[in-house]
């Protein structure tokens, strides 16, 4: 079971997390330094199934429902729903990438989709939907102590704003990322199906 420590460089926030594959899927938790926490869990096709992430002062609860993403928000008490037609949820956490760029399946280099999926951000949990591209940029194999690491790059594109950034994924560990930094990894990444 994967645990370590990001360190989401613009804020300076640490977060401490765990993952580990399941009987129907994929499951990650994690606290940050700034009182965040988040639990998603995927299902056997990496489709986020269950996502609670919490901050001192909000809460949301969601998933994929069908072809819709559903979710709760709410500062206190009852909160608000929302539905919409997109794939997934991406946020701070690299767990997000990590799932989308999973469930994608992309084998060779170059193949892309495009996908609408609801951007959650701040310390409120603000949802922002928009499209965005994923290609494989490539696949690479590094030689370790135990076995091989297989290493995909994807470069991940806002089409609202043309940002483009990469990610860098083995397994069930995101290596790098936009503002990430992986700074501590007490065990080989998953390399679930």
């Amino acid at each position: 079971m994967p645990s370590g420590t990001y360190l989401h460089l613009d804020e300076g926030v640490e977060e401490r997390f765990q993952c580990a594959p399941g009987p129907g899927g994929w499951r990650y938790v994690s606290q940050c330094s700034d009182g965040r926490r988040l639990d998603l869990v995927v299902d056997s096709r990496w489709r986020q199934i269950r996502v609670e992430l919490v901050t001192p002062g909000w809460w949301l609860r969601g998933g994929v429902t069908g072809p819709d993403l559903a979710w709760v928000r709410a500062a206190s008490g009852e909160g608000s729903e929302h539905a919409e037609r997109a794939y997934g949820f991406l946020g701070d956490s690299p767990a997000f990438s990590i799932a989308v760029a999973r469930s994608l399946a992309l084998e060779e280099p170059g193949a892309e989709v495009k996908l609408r999926l609801v951007r959650v951000g701040g310390s409120s949990l603000s949802a922002l939907s928009g499209v965005w591209r994923w290609r494989l940029a490539e696949t690479s194999v590094y030689e370790t102590d135990t076995v091989p690491l297989q290493v995909s790059e994807y470069e991940v594109t806002d089409l609202s704003t043309g940002e483009a950034t990469s990610v860098h994924v083995a397994g069930d560990v995101l290596l790098s990322g936009p503002d990430i930094e992986l700074t501590a990894l007490e065990s080989p990444p998953n390399f679930v199906t």
